[in-house]
């Protein structure tokens, strides 16, 4: 019998799901086809019914991790103020399988004609975008050190994904949160002698706009 668009959509949740554990539990190398088949009780063939290949998977695995971080970077009842960035940098830190796998294909993806390409060129795409709201939201239309939030939002990627694989590469040595951290701590102004007026064009935190990116 022929299945339902719906139970078709529900089992590939399911086999994301399994391989999100699969990778978890083994790592990117480990996470292989037939391991995420096994574990949904699927042949390696009947599974590439539903994502013909590794990369595929992956990615799909990739988009579901950034819908879970935008659902809880939500909750805070804000839209992506750059504490929850740092969050969820601090929450990548219990997730290295995650974090590999998204290293890996973020890697290959720069070669020509890689299935990952589209996905990893729109994704940072977006999280240039969101992070440049939310550093508009922190610090006005320019930050202390003069860049706008759309320059500094290159940086601020580029400072996630830098922190990922040497944290990935020597854990023991790079504490890939407070590191985070100290970033955000150069992008701060300088403290103020007491006394002065704290009202400085450009420098006062405006209300947050509700958007921003997914890390």
């Amino acid at each position: 019998m022929a299945r339902t668009r719906g139970e078709r959509g529900a089992r590939r949740v399911e086999i994301v799901q399994a391989a999100t554990e699969v990778i978890a539990e083994r790592g990117y190398r480990g996470a292989t086809l037939a391991a995420v088949a096994e574990r949904v009780g699927l042949t390696q063939q009947g599974l590439m019914h539903h994502f013909p290949t590794k990369e595929a998977l992956l990615v799909a695995v990739l988009e579901a991790r950034d819908q879970w971080d935008m659902a809880s970077a939500a909750l805070h009842g804000r839209a992506w103020p750059l504490e929850v960035v740092a969050d969820l940098v601090e929450y990548n830190a219990t997730r290295p399988g995650i974090v590999q796998a998204f290293t890996v294909l973020a890697g290959d993806s720069v070669t020509e004609g890689h299935p990952a390409q589209e996905f990893f060129r729109g994704r940072y795409a977006h999280v240039r975008e969101g992070g440049a709201q939310a550093l508009r939201a922190e610090y006005g239309d320019r930050l202390p050190g003069g860049l706008s939030p759309e320059r500094a939002a290159t940086l601020l990627a580029a400072v996630v994904d830098g922190l990922q694989v040497q944290w990935l590469l020597d854990p023991e040595a790079v504490d890939m949160p407070a590191a985070f951290r100290d970033f955000l701590a150069l992008l701060a102004p300088p403290p103020r002698p007491q006394g002065t007026d704290s009202a400085q064009p450009g420098s006062a935190r405006t209300e947050p706009e509700r958007a921003g990116p997914h890390v």
